[in-house]
């Protein structure tokens, strides 16, 4: 595979992940049953501000971003495509999916939504064009502080998690099954997506992908 044919596919992947993140984010939401940490305080802080859920995604985001300077990240074209493409995608997904009210229909929402979520996120991170800035932010508190990601991730998720509750953001058992499975299907659809062009001009899997890698755009 040529490096400009490489490219492509990468830039291919890191949009259609994108896309396909805002788009289960949007089924999460409409299922009602529990969003992950940083949704849940989207909706909180949609529901003070009367803004809509992909507005304040897009606006943390990119508040988020700002706390990249102190930490010295550098951003790459996924993490800026990242605060823009996410909540547009959600905007859109939400306003053309018809209201779900009965739970035979909102299971499987969620279902989908969590299942999509883990192929999304796949698909962006293989492609290997910069975190998304919630990412950034947690591996740039690993350097600073020189404690683990593992630690940094879950002390700035349940913060988030817990500020969004505090706003009224959905936590119930979607919360719970997104957590404990998001981490194997993620790993599950990088080993089908990550691949790096071999000298041969073949494509090979790519291995040993930092655990780091595993967090949500």
């Amino acid at each position: 595979m040529s490096a400009r044919h490489h490219l492509v596919r990468r830039l291919i992947q890191l949009y259609a992940g994108l896309v396909l993140y805002g788009a289960s984010s949007a089924l999460l939401v409409e299922a009602g049953l529990g969003l992950e940490p940083w949704n849940v305080l989207h909706e909180g802080l949609a529901e003070l501000t009367g803004l809509t859920i992909g507005a304040v995604s897009v606006v943390v985001g990119a508040a988020v971003l700002l706390l990249w300077i102190p930490l010295r990240q550098r951003p790459g074209l996924g993490t800026v495509s990242n605060v823009v493409v996410v909540g547009v995608v959600m905007d859109g997904t939400l306003a053309l999916l018809p209201e779900a009210h009965a739970l035979v229909v909102r299971v499987p929402l969620l279902l989908a939504g969590i299942l999509l979520n883990g192929l999304a996120t796949g698909l962006y991170i293989a492609a290997r064009l910069g975190p998304g800035p919630r990412d950034g932010l947690m591996t740039g508190l690993h350097r600073r502080t020189g404690r683990s990601v593992r630690l940094m991730r879950t002390a700035v998720e349940v913060a988030v998690l817990g500020t969004g509750f505090a706003l009224g953001g959905t936590v119930a058992v979607g919360t719970l099954l997104y957590a404990v499975s998001i981490g194997p299907l993620t790993q599950l659809f990088l080993r089908v997506f990550a691949t790096v062009p071999a000298s041969d001009g073949s494509t090979v899997v790519a291995v040993g992908l930092p655990e780091r890698g595993i967090l949500r755009p």
